[in-house]
């Protein structure tokens, strides 16, 4: 817990070293982090909507992100079970018992609510994906995923490698 409040407060104080021009490049900001953790380490600040991929002892790439809903949020230690290109979104049966209008699947295309890029984590059905709706960026809005702006996820796919560790902080 100090871990997350030193990092956060390190982040708050210290702007981005190098951002994106605006558009619809990667909005990675290469930031200050300091915590325990391996390059390649994917760090969650739930509370901060803001993910972290760490690049060495004491820097990280921040990006943007939209969280699981207050009732859906969970906290602890994952990892990148599966990367997938252009996947295919298939509701879960609890999505499905929520909203039964929900369609079987939808395939890749800007429809798509996975958007361009997911990455499983663990054994579950959560993953960090891109989304079909970039304004929910920032927000409390998704069913325990981590999403993200499409050309952010684009680039934290080709940086994350299957195995690669994903802390999820309040």
């Amino acid at each position: 817990m100090l871990r997350a409040a030193l990092s956060l407060a390190l982040l708050l104080l210290l702007p981005g070293l190098a951002e994106a021009a605006p558009g619809t490049g990667p909005r990675a900001r290469e930031t200050v982090f300091v915590g325990d953790y391996e390059p390649g380490t994917i760090v969650v600040m739930t509370g901060a909507r803001q993910l972290f991929l760490v690049t060495d002892r004491n820097s990280a790439l921040q990006y943007d992100i939209a969280v699981g809903k207050p009732s859906e949020q969970w906290f602890g230690t994952s990892w990148v079970s599966k990367k997938r290109l252009n996947p295919t979104w298939v509701p879960t049966d609890s999505m499905r018992k929520a909203k039964p209008s929900l369609p079987a699947s939808v395939g890749p295309g800007p429809k798509n609510p996975l958007g361009q890029r997911a990455m499983n984590l663990g054994w579950g059905t959560y993953r960090i994906h891109g989304t079909n709706s970039p304004n929910s960026i920032g927000s409390a809005a998704s069913a325990g995923c981590f999403r993200m702006r499409n050309a952010d996820v684009v680039d934290l796919f080709e940086r994350v490698h299957v195995g690669a560790q994903v802390v999820v902080l309040q």
